[in-house]
């Protein structure tokens, strides 16, 4: 197992990686709309911090040799379900057919202040 360190992505908030290769498959720590250069979250609406997350995910994906193209699984956390179609909305930018499988649910809260946080499997 190799641990994945994007440059291009956020640091880890907590004792994980952003990713761990296995065999053929890449699994990436559930990631939000933290700009990698500031650190900082500094978009505001939800398609804004989907859009942000999944290139996020996006950067770790291609340090660990693949890319959103390659996603088989993604699991979407909100903090607020009428957001819902909006998080598609932005999504639907970032991926294409045939679509990841897909879970998508409602928490109370996450980590840091934020309304989305996605984590994926690829392949690689």
């Amino acid at each position: 197992m190799d641990a994945i360190n994007a440059a291009d992505a956020p640091d880890s908030i907590g004792p994980f990686s952003q990713a761990v290769v296995h065999d053929d498959t890449v699994y990436v720590s559930g990631q939000g709309p933290v700009n990698p250069e500031t650190g900082e979250v500094d978009v505001e609406s939800i398609e804004e911090q989907t859009a942000r997350t999944l290139e996020n995910i996006g950067a770790i994906l291609e340090e660990a040799g693949t890319s959103l193209e390659n996603v088989v699984k993604a699991n979407v956390y909100v903090t607020d379900m009428d957001d819902y179609d909006a998080v598609n909305e932005a999504y639907a930018e970032y991926v294409s057919e045939p679509y990841p499988a897909r879970c998508a649910v409602e928490v109370s809260d996450l980590p840091i202040d934020i309304g989305v946080e996605i984590e994926v499997v690829a392949k690689v």
